[in-house]
C-alpha cells in the first residue's frame, strides 16, 4: 500500500491535544492515577498470587471451589487497597521517571496549592 504525502494533510489525530493549562494538568492527574493503578495492581496481585500458591489447602477447613473463588476476589481487593495506601511512595517515583513532563506539571499545581493554603492559614484568626 502507497502512502501519499499529499493525503496526510486531511488526517485528524484520534484526540486532540489539551489546549489549556487546567486540561493538561487534569490529562497527567489521570495520567499518573491510572499509572499507580496499574502498577499497584499488578505488582501487589502478583505478590499474593505468589503467596498463596507457597501455601497448601488446609487439611480439614478446605472450602474447595467456591473458597477459592472467593479467595481470588479478596486478593484483588487487597491488591487494590494495598495499591492505594502505597501509590505516593511505591509507583509515584516510577512515575516521574517514566513521565517527567506530567510529574513536573503536578508537583508545580501541588506546590502552587500548598502556597495557597499556607496563605489562607496566615489569615486564620487567633
Amino acid at each position: 500500500m502507497q502512502i501519499n504525502p499529499a493525503q496526510l494533510g486531511a488526517v485528524k489525530p484520534l484526540k486532540p491535544s489539551a489546549a489549556s493549562e487546567a486540561e493538561r494538568l487534569e490529562s497527567a492527574l489521570k495520567l499518573r492515577d491510572a499509572y499507580r493503578d496499574f502498577v499497584g495492581k499488578t505488582f501487589f496481585g502478583q505478590m499474593l498470587k505468589s503467596m498463596r500458591s507457597t501455601v497448601g489447602k488446609a487439611a480439614y477447613f478446605d472450602g474447595g471451589q467456591t473458597e477459592e473463588v472467593f479467595r481470588s476476589q479478596l486478593d484483588q481487593q487487597l491488591a487494590d487497597r494495598m495499591s492505594q495506601s502505597s501509590a505516593p511512595t511505591f509507583a509515584d517515583p516510577m512515575f516521574q521517571r517514566q513521565f517527567p513532563e506530567q510529574a513536573e506539571r503536578i508537583a508545580a499545581a501541588e506546590a502552587k496549592q500548598s502556597t495557597a493554603l499556607a496563605d489562607l492559614d496566615a489569615l486564620r484568626r487567633r
